[in-house]
C-alpha cells in the first residue's frame, strides 16, 4: 500500500476527472484542482464528503462506503453534489487504496461530472419518447439505406411490423409509380447533407396505396459527417380522398348540366312528338293506328319521366329538413332504379307500410341512399348471369321507436371479408371504371346525419339485406 504522506496529489491537479482522499469518517484529507474547482466558493466549507451528496442518495452512498472499508471493495454510484446552489450530475466510485499507517485507512472516491451525458442521455429518452408516440410514421436508415428504426406509426400504416422492416430497404414500400430519376435526385440530395422533401405514393404490405409527403434529412455527428438519414412522412390519404370527392362532386355537378341540357334539348322535340300524336289520334279511326299511336305517346310520356327524373336527382340537394314521406321516396328511388337497361329482368316486390309517418328528412338526399342501395343489388347479379329468379324486395315498417327499411336481394351475395370495408370510401369489387365505391360511402354520411342507423348482412350465394333505421 502507499503511504499518503508519501503521495504527490499534484499529479492528479491536472485530470478531469475530481480526486478526494477521505479518511474513515468522510472527512476530505486532499483533493485534487478539479474538486477544489467544484467546492471553491461554497459558502458552507464543507469539508465531509458526504455534506455535498445530494440528500436522497446520501444514506445509500454512506453505506456503500463503509462497505468499501470493510471489505475492501470496490463500489460505484451515480448521484449528484449540490454545492454553490447547484446540481452536477456524478458518477462516484470508491476504493480503499491507501494507508497513512498500519492502523488508519484512506479511501480515494473518484467522482466523474457526467453532467453533460446525463442532458444527452434526457435528450435522447424525449425524443425517442415523442417519436414512439407520433402520429407521424418515422423511420432511421444507415448510409446504406437499410432501416434501423421504424415507429409504431409507420409499422401500422404499412401494414409491416417493426420485425419484419428493421434491416430492410424502404424499397419493401415500393409502388414502382416513381421513375429511377425521381429517387436518384433524392439521393444526390440527402448525401450532400441537405434535406429532401416530396410527395410519394408507397404500397403497404396489403397491397393498398400509402401517399404521404416525406421529408428526409442526413444525420450529422459532432466531426459533420453523416452517420444516417431520418425520414417523417405525412399521411396524405385523407387528402387523397376529399381530391377524389371533390373531382367526383364536380363530375356530378357536371352530369346535373348535363340532364338540364338534356331535358331542354328532348323536352322540346318531345313536346312536338306528343302533339302531333295527338293530333294524328283525333283525326284518324282506325283502331290498328289508334292503338300504335297510343303506344308511341305512352313511350312519350315515360321518356319525359326519364329525363324528369334524372334532372330532380341531379339537383344539388337544398339540406333543409322537411316532414318527409318516406315511402314516397322508396317509391321513386325504385321507378328510377327500374328504368335501366340492366333492371329489366329483374322483379321489385314492394311492401309500404301505410302506418310509417312522415319525419324531419332531406327528400332528393334520402332517394340518394335508396337509389344507391337498388343500383349496388342491380350490380350484383351481373356476377350472378345464371341465375334464373331476380328479385329485389324493398319494405317498410314501423317499431315502437323506429322506422325501418329493408332491401333484400336475392343474389350472389357479398364475401364476410368485404361486409366492414362496404362503407369506406373508394372501397369497390366492381372492375376498374364500373364504380367509384363512393355510393354507400356518402349514404353512410346521410343516414348518420339524420341520427339513423344503417346495416348489412350477407350469404354467399343467397343475397343481401341493407337495413335503415330511423328514429321516430
Amino acid at each position: 500500500m502507499i503511504k499518503l504522506k508519501e503521495f504527490d496529489i499534484t499529479i492528479l491537479d491536472n485530470l478531469p476527472e475530481m480526486y478526494f482522499f477521505l479518511n474513515t469518517s468522510g472527512e476530505i484529507v486532499m483533493m485534487n484542482n478539479s474538486a477544489k474547482n467544484l467546492l471553491d466558493g461554497d459558502s458552507s466549507n464543507r469539508t465531509v464528503f458526504f455534506d455535498i451528496i445530494e440528500l436522497c442518495d446520501r444514506e445509500k452512498i454512506i453505506s456503500g462506503f463503509q462497505e468499501s472499508i470493510d471489505k475492501k471493495s470496490f463500489q460505484n454510484f451515480k448521484t449528484r453534489f449540490y454545492t454553490n446552489k447547484n446540481y452536477h450530475d456524478v458518477n462516484i466510485s470508491f476504493s480503499s487504496t491507501l494507508r497513512k499507517n498500519g492502523k488508519d485507512q484512506t479511501i480515494l472516491a473518484v467522482a466523474r461530472d457526467i453532467s453533460i451525458e446525463k442532458s444527452k442521455e434526457q435528450d435522447l429518452v424525449r425524443f425517442y419518447n415523442v417519436v414512439e408516440q407520433s402520429v407521424n410514421p418515422i423511420q432511421i436508415t444507415d448510409l446504406n439505406g437499410r432501416m434501423i428504426y421504424v415507429n409504431p406509426a409507420l409499422a401500422k400504416s404499412s401494414g409491416y411490423s417493426r420485425q419484419e422492416l428493421i434491416g430492410k430497404n424502404p424499397k419493401i414500400f415500393g409502388s414502382g409509380k416513381h421513375s429511377r430519376k425521381f429517387w436518384d435526385r433524392m439521393w444526390q440530395t440527402i448525401s450532400s447533407g441537405k434535406t429532401w422533401f416530396g410527395e410519394i405514393e408507397d404500397r403497404k404490405k396489403s397491397g393498398d396505396p400509402f401517399y404521404t409527403q416525406l421529408l428526409i434529412s442526413p444525420i450529422i455527428d459532432n466531426d459533420g459527417q453523416i452517420t444516417g438519414y431520418f425520414g417523417i412522412h405525412r399521411d396524405l390519404s385523407e387528402k387523397r380522398t376529399l381530391e377524389k370527392q371533390l373531382m367526383q362532386t364536380q363530375r356530378l355537378e357536371s352530369i346535373g348540366t348535363l340532364a338540364a341540357g338534356v331535358a331542354h334539348e328532348v323536352g322540346n322535340p318531345l313536346a312536338s312528338i306528343s302533339a302531333l300524336v295527338q293530333v294524328a289520334q283525333r283525326n284518324t279511326q282506325d283502331p290498328f293506328i289508334i292503338e300504335k299511336l297510343g303506344l308511341v305517346k305512352s313511350q312519350i310520356t315515360r321518356i319525359s319521366k326519364i329525363i324528369r327524373d334524372l334532372v330532380d336527382f341531379s339537383k344539388p340537394s337544398n339540406y333543409e329538413l322537411q316532414l318527409t314521406n318516406i315511402n314516397n321516396c322508396v317509391q321513386e328511388a325504385v321507378e328510377i332504379t327500374k328504368v335501366g337497361t340492366k333492371a329489366k329482368d329483374i322483379e321489385f316486390i314492394v311492401k309500404l307500410n301505410s302506418e310509417v309517418p312522415h319525419l324531419p328528412l332531406v327528400a332528393d338526399q334520402l332517394e340518394q341512399v335508396f337509389v344507391n342501395i337498388l343500383l349496388n343489388a342491380v350490380d350484383a347479379f351481373s356476377d350472378a348471369p345464371g341465375k334464373k329468379e331476380k328479385q329485389i324486395m324493398v319494405e317498410s315498417s314501423v317499431a315502437k321507436s323506429e322506422v325501418i327499411i329493408t332491401f333484400t336481394d336475392n343474389g350472389p351475395g357479398i364475401e364476410e371479408e368485404n361486409l366492414s370495408k362496404i362503407f369506406e370510401p373508394f372501397f369497390t369489387t366492381k372492375a376498374q371504371g364500373k364504380g367509384t365505391g363512393l355510393g354507400l360511402w356518402v349514404s353512410y354520411g346521410i343516414i348518420k346525419s339524420f341520427q339513423g342507423e344503417i346495416q348489412v348482412s350477407s350469404t354467399i350465394g343467397e343475397g343481401t339485406t341493407f337495413i335503415i333505421m330511423f328514429p321516430k
